[in-house]
């Protein structure tokens, strides 16, 4: 190799390594915040699609819809605002759970994207392109994983609601997710997961307002 070839090639590796130095880092859409040991909160971050729903993934395979409306569809999230005005209880015997949000440019039905989410269980990395959704969507992965103890939150509304098979929603809240009276809310409907093991489409979610 004769020096103008060397100088060349070292040029080259040089323009590689600032390209991959200047790679920018993946900012995460969402912050995932830590309550107690097993209650947390997610927050979404400037510059996401307006609505969004949330579900998590534990170990075990036990599916959680977090954000449930009358419509079962995509609730409105605003950056620096906590999901649902709530936040979440984790349930600790079911281990570390992965929180998916999606965020989309319309509302869509929660009860298609929890049966893809539910084929798609085993897969540990999962991105917007995986799912099968109208218009525009952004998927953020976070983890949490729940411990005992932790404060309890006083004068907490704590709600239960299941989904059927199907996506169909058998408890709800307000469409827009607001606070609601404890006296108005009637007592949600709990049934048992599908296939007997926990592991359908989604199970009871544990909301704290």
């Amino acid at each position: 190799m004769t020096r103008w070839m060397r100088a060349v090639a070292v040029v080259a590796l040089g323009a590689v390594g600032c390209t991959q130095q200047q790679k920018p880092a993946v900012t995460a859409r969402a912050e995932l915040k830590s309550v107690s040991g097993s209650t947390m909160e997610i927050i979404p971050k400037e510059g996401q699609y307006p609505y969004c729903m949330l579900f998590t993934v534990s170990e075990k395979g036990i599916i959680r819809q977090l954000t449930m409306t009358r419509e079962n569809r995509s609730i409105k999230c605003d950056a620096g605002k906590r999901i649902y005005n709530s936040s979440f209880r984790v349930p600790v015997e079911e281990g570390k759970v992965r929180a998916y949000i999606f965020f989309s440019d319309q509302r869509i039905q929660a009860g298609s994207v929890a049966q893809q989410l539910y084929d798609l269980r085993d897969k540990q990395r999962l991105t917007a392109m995986d799912f099968r959704l109208p218009g525009s969507v952004a998927v953020e992965m976070l983890e949490f994983t729940p411990t005992p103890g932790g404060e309890p939150v006083t004068g907490a509304v704590v709600g239960t609601t299941d989904i059927a098979e199907g996506g169909q929603a058998e408890g709800s809240q307000t469409e827009e997710a607001e606070v609601e009276d404890p006296q108005e809310m009637a007592p949600p409907k709990v049934t048992p997961p599908p296939n007997g093991g926990g592991s359908g489409p989604a199970t009871a979610a544990d909301a704290v307002k």
